[in-house]
């Protein structure tokens, strides 16, 4: 492909470079550089890309794209934004790939995974297409399940990934978007036909350092798509309503959306309600538990609505869907009279809502198992160390992922948002040890919630990716 069809809709500065020469390729790891390559410098958080310029060149790179001009005598292009290059460079080279499919982001703090598996299912079930998903716990292409690591791959990555599901005939893709990579132009070049926001709540203030700009990061996706739907009982719904420029539906259980959930009746093994959308009341039943269920329904019907989908068909759909890895997922002890769960929730709002839900239908003792991770927004750890002191009658205060920071300070942050009047806690830093311990002391009706991980089957300490998959460790126990 030659260089000027890839600078295509590109902001160029300065052009010092033959735009007619042919591009056999683009990296933007010097490492992967390869002649006739063209490298794309970017100015990361950890380190800058143009210092690897000059091993670029020694590599092949026949031209550098960077947003910072180079020094020495080489071919480059300059442009505003590297970020926002490498993505559209992506779009360009892969032959637009989401220009052909359906495209449906789903945005928000909690319930994104749980959505778009759901919506996923629904597409599939009504309309028999073949849906490409990308999220926090695996990208699919139909149901050919591609490793992840990110909940949003990085830009050119993701527009490999788009082209794969293009040439593999998906006529949908429904995807997690993460304010990460709204905020770092991963999803640059993308224009979606629904758009989704379920809520906010604190979380990744490490990266936004206020709610606001969190809000914000999150609230642009609402001027990439042609339709929307939004989450109006959420506090933060005005702010991202506020500079939106599609058609929007709202949905909402507190009775103020176009679409509606009415009649809750919130089960051990699922929810019940009827959806109102004008004159229509059509009923819907979903098999996971918890009243953030229920919203994470009205997501989908919504979606499903503002894609043409009846509301009778999407209903029927969401009936006959599946519980989702790792959120409320019930994990078999076979001849124990307790139960125990396993969930994702690992912010503020997600342990709050776990908890509660759990609490509605437990007939015995909630003990609650969780930590916080390490190298991410310290300020929610002692709010969380609150939350699940109050609400369970134990709780277990152990890891979750410490990455590089030492476990014992990450509890120290926690154990002091626990206020003296909550209930029974304690601390065992081993998380094994932790599930162990909480199935030792767990008694007839009681059940045990292990926060954090959810879908993770491993557990990342001092930089490195160690297994841990808590039904394993479960399993294993019982069976000693």
């Amino acid at each position: 492909m030659k260089l000027k069809d890839l600078l295509v809709n590109i902001p160029v500065l300065e052009t010092n470079a033959d735009v007619e020469m042919e591009i056999g390729g683009v990296a933007y790891d010097s490492r992967k550089v390869t002649p006739g390559s063209l490298f794309v410098a970017i100015s990361g958080f950890a380190t800058d890309g143009n210092r690897f310029i000059p091993m670029a060149m020694e590599k092949g790179a026949a031209v550098v794209v960077t947003a910072r001009k180079p020094e020495g005598e080489i071919p480059y292009v300059l442009v505003e934004s590297d970020r926002k290059a490498l993505a559209i460079l992506g779009v360009n080279y892969f032959g637009h790939p989401a220009e052909s499919m359906t495209m449906i982001g789903i945005t928000g703090t909690n319930g994104k995974t749980s959505s778009t598996l759901l919506l996923k299912h629904v597409i599939e079930t009504v309309l028999h297409g073949k849906v490409g998903l990308i999220g926090t716990m695996e990208n699919r292409i139909g149901h050919e399940v591609v490793p992840t690591e990110r909940t949003t791959p990085e830009s050119f990555e993701l527009q490999q990934l788009f082209g794969r599901m293009r040439d593999a005939g998906c006529t949908h893709v429904v995807m997690e978007v993460s304010s990460h990579a709204i905020s770092l132009d991963r999803v640059a070049g993308i224009h979606y036909h629904v758009a989704a926001f379920t809520n906010l709540t604190e979380d990744h203030l490490d990266f936004h350092k206020t709610m606001e700009s969190y809000c914000d990061a999150k609230a642009e996706l609402f001027r990439r798509c042609d339709r929307a739907v939004l989450n109006c009982d959420d506090p933060w719904f005005d702010r991202i309503r506020a500079n939106a420029t599609c058609n929007i539906c709202t949905a909402s259980v507190a009775g103020n959306g176009d679409l509606q959930a009415k009649d809750l009746v919130l089960l051990s093994d699922g929810i019940a309600f009827t959806a109102a959308m004008g004159e229509k009341q059509v009923p819907v039943k979903l098999p996971i538990p918890g009243k953030f269920t229920v919203y994470n329904a009205l997501t989908v019907l919504g979606i499903a609505v503002q894609m043409g989908i009846s509301l009778e068909d999407a209903a029927a759909a969401l009936a006959t869907a599946q519980g989702v890895k790792g959120r409320v997922e019930v994990v078999p002890t076979p001849g124990k009279d307790y139960t125990i769960l396993i969930d994702y929730a690992h912010t503020p709002d997600g342990l709050e809502n776990v908890l509660s839900s759990v609490k509605d239908y437990c007939k015995g003792r909630l003990i609650a198992l969780f930590g916080c991770g390490g190298d991410r927004d310290r300020t929610k750890r002692p709010i969380m160390g609150r939350i699940g002191a109050e609400l369970a009658d134990i709780a277990i205060i152990t890891s979750d992922n410490p990455r590089t920071e030492v476990p014992s300070a990450i509890i120290a942050d926690i154990v002091a948002g626990i206020p003296e009047t909550a209930g029974k806690y304690e601390v065992i830093e081993n998380r094994v040890e932790a599930i162990h311990h909480a199935m030792d002391i767990a008694q007839k009706d009681d059940i045990i919630v292990l926060a954090g991980k959810g879908h993770e089957t491993y557990q990342e300490i001092c930089g490195v990716k160690n297994h841990l998959d808590e039904r394993e460790v479960v399993a294993d126990y019982l069976r000693k």
